[in-house]
Order: C-alpha cells, then sequence, then structure tokens
C-alpha cells in the first residue's frame, strides 16, 4: 500500500500537518505552519534574522539574536545594563556603562562592582556550605559606611565583601565567603546587623531588598545526575509546599513574582526540573540553577533580624536534608505539618511560630527590620 504520508509536511514547532495548500516558513531550515511563525518567532534588531521569541537576547526595547549579541554587546557589570561593545568603559576587566564607571572611579575599593567575585573562602567543618547575599537599603552606598561593617565582619579573616546593586535605591550587599551552618549561627551577623540599623539602614522595611541563599552542588551527590535528582526533589517540595514557603519569604505575590518567581507545579520533581533548565526565568527564580557550582534560593524579603536570618539558614538547611533522605514518593506524602513536626532548631521553631505556620501555635513577635 502506497504511504501516502511520505511527503508531509509537520510544523517543527507544534507538530500540527501542514496541507498542501498552506503556507508555511523556514525558522533556522526547520519547516514552521504560519500560527507558529508569527505566536513565537521575532527578528533580530541588528541582523534581521528570523529567531524564536524564546531564543532572543537583549532587553525590552532591543532584540538580539544569540550571534549579535555575543559579538557586538555587553552588560554593565554593575547595573545589568545592555550596552553595545563601542559604549562600554572598560576597568579591571569589567565592562561598565558610562554612569556606573565613573561611579567606580570615584569610589575607593570598600565596595566592590555588582560582578565581583573573589576566590571563595570555606568556613567551618561540613560538607555543606552556605553563602549569603544580603541587601540593605535606605543609607547610601558609602563608603564609610561600608567599612564600618567591614572592621566587625572582618576582623581577624575576610569572612565577607560588599557589592553595589542597581536594584536598591540607596544601599549595598553583603556577601559572605561560603560558610557552614554551625559556623553562621557563631558568626557576628547579630552586631553586623545592629551597626547597620544604627547607621539607618533597613531591609525587610524596603520594597528593593532581598536575602538569598547559596548551597554547593557537590553536598548532594558526587557527579551532575546524583545531584539533579536532589535537586529535582528540593525544587518539588518548593513548588508543593508554595503558600507556605511564600508566607515564609515575607514577600508580596508582586515582589516573589518579580524577583523570585515559581517555576510552576508539575507531577514530579523531575519536571520541574526539566522546566528549570530551559531557563525561561533566568536567575529571578525560587530556586535559581543558573549558577555552575551553587543552588540559590531566592525566595527569602530581606532582613536585619538575627533570629529570622538564622532560620532561613535552618529552613534551607532542612530542605536539602530531606530532599537527600527521602525518595520521590517519600516527598511527595509529606505534609506540611509532618514537616514541620520534624524540625528542633529554636530559631526555626520560633520563627515558624511567629509566622503562624508551626502546628497553628501563636506567640509574640518582634518587628522585622
Amino acid at each position: 500500500m502506497e504511504d501516502n504520508n511520505k511527503n508531509a509536511l509537520y510544523c517543527s514547532h507544534c507538530g500540527v500537518l501542514i496541507a498542501e495548500d498552506d503556507d508555511y516558513e523556514e525558522v533556522n531550515g526547520e519547516i514552521v505552519c504560519t500560527d507558529c511563525f508569527e505566536r513565537h518567532t521575532t527578528t533580530c534588531d541588528r541582523c534581521g534574522s528570523v529567531i524564536w521569541t524564546d531564543d532572543s537576547y537583549g532587553d525590552e526595547y532591543t532584540t538580539l539574536c544569540h550571534h549579535c549579541y555575543e559579538n557586538h554587546y555587553t552588560r554593565c557589570s554593575c547595573c545589568d545594563t545592555l550596552l553595545h561593545v563601542d559604549d562600554a568603559y572598560h576597568l579591571d576587566g569589567y565592562d561598565y556603562c558610562s554612569e556606573c564607571y565613573h561611579d567606580e572611579v570615584d569610589r575607593n575599593r570598600s565596595i566592590h562592582d555588582y560582578g565581583y567575585k573573589p576566590e571563595p573562602i570555606f568556613y567551618g567543618d561540613s560538607s555543606r556550605y552556605f553563602g549569603v547575599e544580603l541587601e540593605i537599603d535606605g543609607a547610601g552606598k558609602d563608603d564609610d559606611n561600608a567599612d564600618e561593617i567591614l572592621s566587625i565582619a572582618n576582623k581577624d579573616n575576610e569572612h565577607i565583601y560588599i557589592k553595589g546593586d542597581g536594584s536598591l535605591d540607596d544601599g549595598i550587599e553583603i556577601v559572605t565567603h561560603p560558610m557552614s551552618l554551625a559556623y553562621h549561627k557563631q558568626f557576628c551577623w547579630d552586631k553586623i546587623m545592629h551597626k547597620a540599623i544604627s547607621m539607618g539602614y533597613r531591609s525587610h522595611q524596603t520594597s528593593t531588598c532581598g536575602l538569598h541563599i547559596h548551597v554547593n552542588r557537590n553536598c548532594f551527590g558526587e557527579n551532575r545526575d546524583s545531584q539533579d535528582e536532589v535537586i529535582s526533589r528540593i525544587l518539588y517540595f518548593v513548588e508543593h509546599h508554595w503558600n507556605e514557603m511564600l508566607k515564609f519569604s515575607r514577600r508580596s505575590e508582586y515582589s516573589i513574582n518579580r524577583w523570585a518567581a515559581r517555576y510552576g507545579y508539575e507531577k514530579s520533581g523531575r519536571d520541574i526540573l526539566e522546566k528549570a533548565k530551559k531557563g525561561n526565568l533566568g536567575r529571578y527564580a525560587a530556586v535559581n540553577l543558573m549558577n555552575y557550582s551553587t543552588i540559590e534560593f531566592r525566595l527569602f524579603r530581606g532582613t536585619l533580624k538575627y533570629n529570622t536570618l538564622i532560620a532561613a539558614l535552618e529552613l534551607v538547611n532542612a530542605i536539602c536534608d530531606l530532599a537527600i533522605n527521602l525518595t520521590d514518593e517519600g516527598i511527595a506524602n509529606m505534609s506540611w505539618s509532618e514537616f514541620v513536626g520534624t524540625l528542633t532548631e529554636p530559631e526555626l521553631t520560633q520563627y515558624l511560630k511567629e509566622r503562624k505556620l508551626y502546628i497553628n501555635e501563636e506567640i509574640e513577635t518582634q518587628d522585622e527590620m
């Protein structure tokens, strides 16, 4: 019997059969139906080539194909503005827009540019390390203020460094070297926070600040596949308990959608991981997987309250433990009340009670800063 479909054409994007008398387009040599072409493609503003919308680079004003972006554009390492290479300023191996370049030249190096990343120094005896990025705002991108905080934190060794961040109105970002959970608990966070508050900084009481926690990937397994197994369960837990995680985070829905959006619930952690790997959210995801050596929990609103910072670290640690020790089925079947029932850390338990996330037990709360 003759195969009537051997010469049939199918859309490479949606798979629909294209009738003989229907028009179609080609994108990168692939046949595409007119509907997909109109809905899912765009044009590079520089070279005019047709590309998939999901593959476009640039910003909200400029659409670029990968080739044009890589060969003719860069980004300011301080504020992340898209720049043509001819318009970029260069300093110490970094690219800057005009405004950030002159700010960087005019100030000393107490406050580093946004792209600064020194060789990590590990503190504490553990296989799991946490790097904290704490944004504080409202009292200036000020070298004297930065020096006071650095003098407290780095009295004996370099535990932290300070960066500028274009998302802040008038503040700085405190970044730690990787520390074990036990080391974070004995580190001078309370003194740093009291000093920041006394200088007029706030974190929770702003609309700009976040608390980001990095965890080293290699604590989840010896190779990428075994690490991905654990990470898929972390993603499933976060999505499965999204309402509780949102309440814990202290962020508004608008804020979390802008800075730490969810990937979306799927039937399995593997499905969520595959969605995450497509990178459609970039680094602005609740659990950011864009870094090679770490995963980054970006959910939390900033804070200058010691108990809240430690509670966030303890929650991340507990979720990592859970993902390592349970099977896919085990983590899917665990309710939030069962999860919090396993927790014993006093700071975390206190915080969960304050947020009414601990078996409906209510206590008096202290103001966030």
